[in-house]
């Protein structure tokens, strides 16, 4: 394998191309035409622009990405995460065009991408699941009485789909019939396929998954886990690496289960498994993700592995060069996803020109971006800028490092999570390791976010009359008392 073409734009193209580089193995870019001056484009040994900006017609169109590769010798993609990454009818047709996929197998991404489909494989492997149905209902009386003998609250959830569309969650038996209808219009709509089934609903659960990596000859590991609780809109926004919560026993127990989705779908590459932790520490399989996870960064930061060369290195036919054994946890690392969104207004995503973008620097700090100053953020796709990661000794000093880099992340031109992230890393129930899923819902008061740039303006303009009437010193004691008076009231 010495070319790849990279099916993806932005951070993570990049990310690939990086490892590929270091390999010695050429790279290839696609581009819509929204991206032709996008650093992947410049980055790529060769590039080739795929169509318009709609996704639907450029980095969706797998016909024409097929045919680039025949075209310039490739003889490798990687499809990173999103787009193409779990479309099984793509990975089957890079297979029959002679064309290797750096990922799992068609028969793997169909199974484990209907949910349905991955609790039957997994049925007979050990695997701890949430009580509910083994298959899809439609019928509402039978749903009823189903939901009634698991017993309330029950979540409906879409089976061919993820990113908590086609998901309701009904507290009582008056409310099911309108949930239910509208669990399968939403299903049908994003999905093309109504296909709904119910869960007993885990109340305050934890999101918790393990990253594994199999080879072509049988050899299966795990590579710890990493806590993704802090999610908005039900999409993961804050993640790190270990959890502040699982026991050493645990651990080895989620792992070992994750290995065993891995053999029930034979699966090959990297994959991450999901699961939810309940409050009692009892774990139950969620699903399984056939592709690089955009959180991959925290699991390569404490286990000193780089996933995508493992991938590629699995692609080429290779066996795993360590054993579970070889493998421990190193320190800590967390991930703050920077989204130019307005977490002050719900969230909602904003657009607009990079008239600043300055990224943090210094020991234990890592951005993976696709972004420079003067580019404009584009409508037609995710509004991720960067991923921020640190890493320190423990926790409490990747936590550190996070903040310190947030506040050296400047960003001009359009609104961003920033300020969310910074909010996340100082609050109690974060530090403290005690929250769950629905971290925004009961911790995240926007109204916070405006107190403190109110305060750091403040701050400013205290430094700039100290640093013109008494020097140097005076500014330093303030900005000593000045952290504290922060802490204090985001506490």
């Amino acid at each position: 394998m010495n070319k790849i073409l990279v099916a993806n734009r932005g951070e993570i193209a990049l990310r690939v191309m990086r490892s590929a580089k270091e390999m010695g193995i050429k790279t290839v870019a696609i581009y819509s035409e929204v991206d032709r001056l996008s650093p992947h484009v410049k980055y790529a040994d060769e590039a080739v622009c795929v169509g318009p900006p709609a996704s639907t017609e450029s980095y969706l169109v797998g016909e024409k990405i097929i045919q680039i590769c025949k075209d310039l010798g490739v003889n490798g993609i990687h499809p990173g995460y999103g787009f193409l990454s779990e479309n099984a009818a793509f990975a089957r047709a890079v297979t029959d065009a002679g064309i290797t996929l750096i990922g799992p197998s068609p028969d793997a991404m169909e199974v484990m991408g209907d949910k349905l489909a991955a609790k039957a494989a997994v049925k007979n492997f050990e695997v701890p699941m949430v009580p509910g149905t083994d298959e899809a209902i439609n019928d509402i009386p039978t749903a009823k009485k189903v939901a009634a003998e698991i017993g309330y609250p029950i979540l409906i959830k879409a089976s061919a789909g993820g990113g908590g569309k086609g998901m309701r969650v009904v507290e009582s038996p008056d409310l099911f019939e309108e949930q239910m209808q509208l669990a399968v219009s939403e299903a049908t709509s994003a999905f093309g396929d109504g296909s709904v089934f119910i869960e007993r609903y885990v109340g305050s659960p934890r999101h918790i998954e393990i990253q594994v990596l199999a080879d072509t000859h049988g050899n299966i590991v795990h590579l710890f886990e990493r806590e993704c609780s802090v999610q908005r809109r039900h999409q993961k926004v804050v993640e790190e690496a270990p959890s502040a919560v699982l026991t050493p026993e645990i651990r080895e127990s989620m792992g070992n289960c994750a290995v065993n989705v891995a053999k029930a779908c034979n699966y090959v590459g990297a994959g991450t498994v999901e699961f939810l932790l309940d409050e009692h520490k009892n774990f139950f399989f969620l699903e399984m993700n056939t592709r690089l996870q955009v959180e991959h960064p925290v699991t390569e930061m404490i286990t000193g592995v780089d996933l995508v060369k493992e991938q590629i290195k699995v692609a080429r036919g290779e066996q795993l060069s360590f054993s579970q054994e070889d493998l421990e946890i190193k320190g800590h690392a967390m991930e703050v996803r920077v989204y130019a969104e307005d977490p002050k207004n719900n969230f909602l995503p904003d657009i607009g020109t990079l008239q600043t973008y300055q990224r943090p620097g210094g020991i234990g700090v890592r951005v993976d971006d696709g972004f420079e100053e003067g580019m404009e953020v584009p409508i037609y796709y995710d509004p991720m800028l960067s991923k921020l990661i640190t890493y320190g000794k423990d926790r409490e000093e990747a936590i550190e490092r996070m903040i310190r880099a947030i506040e050296d992340y400047k960003v001009a031109g359009v609104e961003t999570t920033l300020s969310f992230g910074k909010y996340v890393m100082q609050h109690p129930a974060f530090t403290s390791g005690d929250f769950d899923t629905h971290f925004v819902k009961n911790h995240f008061d926007p109204a916070k976010l405006d107190e403190t740039n109110e305060l750091e303006a403040e701050v400013a303009a205290m430094l700039a009359i100290n640093l013109m009437s008494k020097g140097k010193a005076s500014v330093a004691t303030q900005a000593a008392s000045r952290s504290k008076w922060r802490e204090n009231r985001l506490s």
